[in-house]
């Protein structure tokens, strides 16, 4: 990335970031500034990492007091971020839940399966192919053991389930949201399991997700572990944990839907929710990460653990996005560019800020590669490995980041960005510069734009068709 994008970013997001954090403390209790990320070249290989990855839901890119909101508090991110790498141009793999998960479970594009068409899966005839090799899976296939806790969106039974692609448990929900309480899904019946059976618990879904994560950490374990855990919060329906009533109230009107589609606009919630509710339920979600992270820490394990926090794509009528441009299931950065935390004590230092672009596919590979196990030749990553940017001191190679939705697309090369708009109408915006995506350069650079929709255009004929039932 160019040394103006740095200072760009650093200016916008380090220093305002790092105020936040500390708020009024004095200089001597003040916690060191971030500063640009260095490898910690000198740490000696140790054993093989266990991987928490945790995924937020829908949470938006500035949705964090890290990265910038200035009405929402959340201390557990926050620290995770001084003991780590705070990226600032990290993206996810698609703009809507399940096509981003797909990515992060197969580290590819998510036009590469049939599956990954649908934005999002929505139905049981739809879900990832339980033969395609999975970041579980190969994890497992290198010896390590790995659960799934929280939200799968993958597929239904009795078709798909995270313990048909390679997990080793599963506690969560299968389709793409519930009410919190009642645990009734999208489809419009109870959607709670415990491996393929269901689970009776009709507590806050973010009380419960936290308690099962917080005893899979806490156990002893005899190999290294994968743990994949997928908050539903802060995805409507717009309810925190006093909010039972009004979660009964719409578990009625999902109860008398008719179709999954008038169950899911019950889901919807669109007559409830606030600013100051979608910020109760951002920090709902900091205190059980903080929780599980102090779980982690009581076990012994934190040291040789890395955990790598991101949300499934960007925010939507609540977040707080400034000073980006558009919103989930849409390519402009607000709908794709995520935040994105990073902790390895063993071997990567904190107070660490990062401006390399990367997308979920490339924590695949880079989980697969620290985890010591092995792409299937068959099934070609699209991510890149960031092990060698992470660990030693290497500069990332030039590459484009690549999307695809229906009615939108976009490519990023360096500091500049492809998009194609609903209307077809093709843009280039330069980020570095114009990060809200308002200053519009595609007739002013006429050969650049042609040649990033040539590069668009060349990925996306090896990607399957979308058909009308995807």
């Amino acid at each position: 990335m160019s040394e103006m994008s740095r200072r760009v970013f650093g200016g916008l997001l380090g220093g305002g970031a790092v105020s936040t954090v500390t708020g009024a403390a004095s200089p001597a209790q003040a916690a060191p500034a971030e500063h640009p990320f260095r490898s910690r070249t000198t740490a000696a290989p140790g054993p093989r990492p266990n991987f928490l990855v945790i995924l937020g839901d829908d949470l938006g890119w500035a949705d964090l007091s890290s990265y910038g909101a200035p009405h929402i508090k959340t201390p557990n991110l926050d620290r995770l971020a001084r003991q780590g790498v705070r990226f600032t141009d990290a993206y996810s793999g698609s703009a809507t839940c399940s096509p981003t998960r797909f990515s992060l479970y197969t580290g590819r594009y998510p036009g590469r399966t049939k599956g990954g068409l649908a934005e999002p899966v929505a139905n049981r005839s739809q879900g990832l192919d339980p033969s395609h090799p999975t970041l579980a899976s190969l994890l497992k296939k290198a010896g390590y053991d790995t659960a799934l806790i929280g939200k799968w969106h993958c597929g239904w039974l009795p078709d798909y389930s995270p313990t048909k692609s390679g997990w080793d448990e599963f506690f969560g929900n299968f389709g793409g949201v519930l009410e919190y309480f009642s645990k009734l899904g999208q489809l419009g019946d109870y959607d709670l399991y415990e491996g393929d059976a269901e689970y009776r618990d009709l507590r806050y879904y973010t009380t419960v997700l936290t308690e099962r994560a917080v005893e899979y950490v806490g156990r002893r374990h005899r190999r290294p572990w994968l743990l994949n855990l997928n908050f539903t919060t802060p995805h409507w329906p717009w309810l925190a944990e006093g909010d039972a009533e009004t979660g009964a109230e719409i578990a009625a009107r999902v109860r008398a839907a008719r179709t999954p589609a008038e169950a899911t606009a019950a889901l919807g919630h669109r007559d409830g929710g606030s600013v100051a509710k979608y910020t109760e339920m951002v920090q709902s979600l900091d205190a059980a990460v903080g929780e599980v992270l102090a779980a982690l820490r009581r076990s012994g394990q934190e040291e040789n653990t890395l955990v790598l926090f991101a949300s499934d794509n960007g925010g939507e009528r609540w977040s707080y996005q400034w000073p980006l441009s558009g919103q989930k299931a849409g390519l402009q950065e607000g709908g794709i560019r995520v935040p994105t935390i990073l902790r390895w004590p063993a071997r990567i230092d904190g107070h660490q800020v990062s401006h390399e672009p990367n997308f979920s596919p490339d924590w695949t590979a880079t989980l697969l590669e620290l985890g010591g196990a092995r792409p299937d030749p068959a099934h070609p990553l699209d991510g890149t490995s960031l092990a060698g940017y992470l660990l030693r001191g290497e500069r990332l190679p030039e590459r484009d980041l690549f999307w695809r939705v229906r009615g939108n697309r976009a490519l990023r090369r360096g500091d500049w960005k492809y998009y194609q708009d609903a209307t077809g109408t093709d843009h280039l915006y330069h980020l570095a510069a114009d990060l809200r995506e308002q200053a519009d350069l595609a007739a002013d650079r006429p050969e650049l734009l042609t040649e990033l929709k040539g590069a668009w255009e060349d990925i996306a004929r090896g990607l399957l068709p979308y058909t009308a039932g995807s």
